[in-house]
């Protein structure tokens, strides 16, 4: 039988218990330096496949493009591919959290420039089996790039992963995302299924007005009419489609040097 005076103690003694165990749990926590369990590429390779999407004649672009961005602007672009977050410990994270923690923990880019705040490192990050896609922007970026980098998935990736080529999507977001850093303009979205029908219905309209007024003569001017009006339209349309969007050398590598997220970016899902 426990007798009165000794059940404060044995509370004491439990509670002291309870935050032993939680402090223990916190400093193990907060010593774990590998949350994201994925190591980094080499310091110029730019492109950790583990989902095998890219095959070699666009990883050899890839490669390229990101080497030459990295040298003139001294802003690593880094493309990760993965079969899920589960598999390298993001099990129940939002891709967003997951990008970040990766950047941080690889500190992709350089923190500064001699005295000058930098961090302009990019990571393009693609899940497969989880159907999400981030694009992660170092914090040297602020948020100005956002409405691009949601341009870029919307009209560059993910169209093209809905359509299984994800090498094809991760390609063209390198791309797009290269001509962002160097403040040019992006590429042109690829034309929906329904262009070339349109298209092509237009010219046929085109050429059935010219034919009536060369046999109606006076009689054929609404036919030459309604061809004007439907030109213009075409030519408003081709235009919109068309326009859909709007230094030294650096010697360092991609990882190591202390650059960090600014929560900055887009995500998409297909």
């Amino acid at each position: 039988m426990i007798r009165p005076r000794n059940v404060p103690f044995r509370i004491g003694c439990l509670v002291a218990a309870c935050l032993l165990l939680n402090t223990s749990a916190l400093l193990a926590y907060q010593q774990n330096d590998n949350l994201i369990q994925l190591d980094p590429p080499g310091q110029r390779e730019f492109i950790l496949d583990k989902a095998g999407l890219i095959n070699e004649a666009d990883a050899t672009q890839i490669r390229e493009l990101a080497d030459k961005l990295l040298t003139d602007k001294a802003a690593p672009l880094v493309v990760v591919t993965i079969n899920s977050m589960a598999d390298h410990g993001g099990r129940g994270m939002r891709i967003e959290t997951f990008a970040r923690l990766l950047f941080d923990q690889w500190q992709i880019g350089p923190a500064k420039l001699g005295e000058n705040q930098w961090n302009k490192g990019i990571l393009l990050l693609v899940s497969k089996d989880d159907r999400k896609a981030r694009i992660e922007l170092g914090a040297g970026w602020g948020r100005e790039k956002d409405d691009l980098c949601l341009q870029i998935m919307d009209e560059q990736i993910i169209p093209r992963f809905k359509q299984g080529n994800f090498s094809a999507g991760i390609l063209a977001g390198v791309q797009s995302l290269e001509k962002m850093a160097r403040d040019l303009k992006l590429p042109a979205a690829p034309k929906p299924a329904w262009f070339y029908p349109v298209l092509i219905g237009a010219i046929g309209l085109g050429i059935f007005t010219v034919v009536s007024l060369i046999r109606r003569g006076s009689s054929g001017w609404a036919w030459l009419f309604w061809g004007l009006v439907f030109a213009g339209i075409g030519a408003i349309l081709y235009h919109m489609l068309s326009n859909s969007g709007s230094g030294g050398g650096y010697s360092g590598g991609s990882f190591g040097g202390g650059g960090f997220s600014g929560g900055g970016g887009a995500s998409g899902s297909w």
